[in-house]
């Protein structure tokens, strides 16, 4: 069961919700670590980088119970947690570095494996490392293991709180570090920190927890440590980047979406440009609507940091724009090797050529079918949406990458009258 089939079936109509987002439920799963008791998370999306995570604080002593779109996590003492992360969980997915400051925090020792997961580009941990020696923790790194140890400080192992400057506005790293200082001594500043709506969600239920986070959305993040924080109950934001692919959806097959849940003010950028592509795109009571009649239009994109057009919808775009009118460049700015999709759009008649962090893509008429590989979450769901406007049948192997972000993605598609199905 690990291939889509997707046949063209005519333009898109229905209404649908995306759930929680991928990006801020594993966060705030990581977050329950730094307090003792029962967290409840709701919205949490069913999807497999969320079980690898539950696996994940499983590992470390925590418990997780899945009640429809609710977890409940169950913490134990701090000296009941066993802080290591293990590596044939930490290698399926990178996101699992973000337990590395909880664990620090709480229990003053933490060993990680390297991170593993989506294979595009080198992302390596140290700015994560970096920031959190500067607060206290002494690390070395052997066996494949990183093993931090917090110094004393005030006759026990607690963090200290710090001026850190980030070289990139690293979402994972920002999360990682906001969550480590809330139970450090003193006050921590991050500057350069992210600005993503999923770093606000974490900083809303760090709050609720006790902590004191404030600057959640500007690139200055201040945070006072406290001595203790509370468990409690959260609802997570809805995921923008799925969201962003039904919309692209509609902007390729045609007709009019309505997405429920979704939130224009978490993708503004990202809208304006699906608007000078054609899309029309509102916010209505019923949700926000995005419909399309006739061909794209060309435009050039450029990835960039919140608030700029995100990586993960860049394959999305890139396929709405093979076949649109007109000639586009598409500039990443994030990420090395993530144009690793686009052999096989060409595989499907798409005329894009790469050259380094850049691609050109001349809009054809029509795609034909092919059977194709998913490399990754987001270019799996890029090929997914070729194949509802090419000639034919198209065939996706890889499909379990597209689990590790969508939530029943065939089924999603099928309620706005798309022809897919799982083999």
């Amino acid at each position: 069961m690990d291939r889509l089939v997707i046949r063209p079936n005519g333009p898109l109509s229905g209404t649908v919700r995306v759930g929680g987002a991928k990006n801020s439920a594993l966060k705030l799963m990581a977050a329950c670590l730094l307090a003792e008791g029962r967290h409840q998370l709701r919205n949490v999306p069913d999807i497999v980088d969320v079980q690898i995570m539950t696996e994940m604080l499983s590992a470390l002593g925590v418990s997780v119970a899945r009640q429809g779109d609710v977890l409940v996590v169950d913490v134990p003492p701090a000296d009941e947690l066993s802080p290591e992360a293990p590596y044939e969980l930490v290698d399926k997915m990178r996101a699992s570095v973000v337990v590395l400051g909880p664990l620090l925090a709480r229990c003053g020792h933490a060993r990680l494996s390297m991170p593993g997961g989506d294979d595009f580009g080198s992302r390596p941990i140290n700015f994560h490392v970096n920031g959190l020696a500067a607060m206290g923790t002494r690390f070395v790194t052997r066996h494949g293991f990183v093993e931090g140890t917090v110094e004393p400080a005030g006759g026990r192992r607690r963090l200290v709180g710090t001026r850190l400057v980030l070289d990139y506005p690293s979402h994972t790293t920002t999360d990682n570090l906001m969550m480590a200082a809330t139970l450090a001594k003193g006050t921590t500043i991050i500057e350069n920190a992210a600005r993503e709506p999923e770093v606000c969600d974490l900083a809303d239920y760090l709050n609720a927890m006790g902590a004191s986070v404030r600057g959640a959305g500007t690139s200055s993040l201040e945070i006072t440590g406290v001595e203790t924080l509370e468990p409690g109950s959260h609802t997570v934001i809805p995921d923008r980047v799925v969201a962003g692919t039904l919309m692209v959806a509609a902007g390729i097959a045609g007709g009019e979406v309505v997405i429920e849940d979704g939130r224009f003010d978490h993708m503004e950028m990202f809208i304006n440009k699906l608007g000078a592509m054609g899309v029309e795109i509102d916010q209505r009571p019923e949700g926000l609507v995005a419909a399309a009649h006739g061909r794209p239009r060309s435009v050039d994109v450029a990835t960039l940091p919140y608030p700029g057009v995100a990586t993960d919808y860049k394959p999305m775009l890139v396929t709405m724009l093979a076949v649109a009118d007109g000639v586009s460049i598409v500039t990443e700015n994030l990420f090395e090797g993530r144009f690793r999709y686009v052999d096989e759009l060409r595989r499907m008649g798409a005329d894009v050529r790469t050259e380094g962090h850049h691609a050109i893509v001349r809009g054809v008429v029509g795609l034909s079918g092919a059977q194709v590989r998913a490399p990754d979450i987001r270019g799996g769901a890029a090929l997914v949406l070729a194949g509802l406007v090419a000639d034919g049948e198209t065939v996706v192997t890889g499909a379990r990458h597209l689990d590790r972000g969508y939530e029943d993605f065939p089924a999603m598609l099928r309620s706005l009258g798309a022809d897919v199905e799982r083999r």
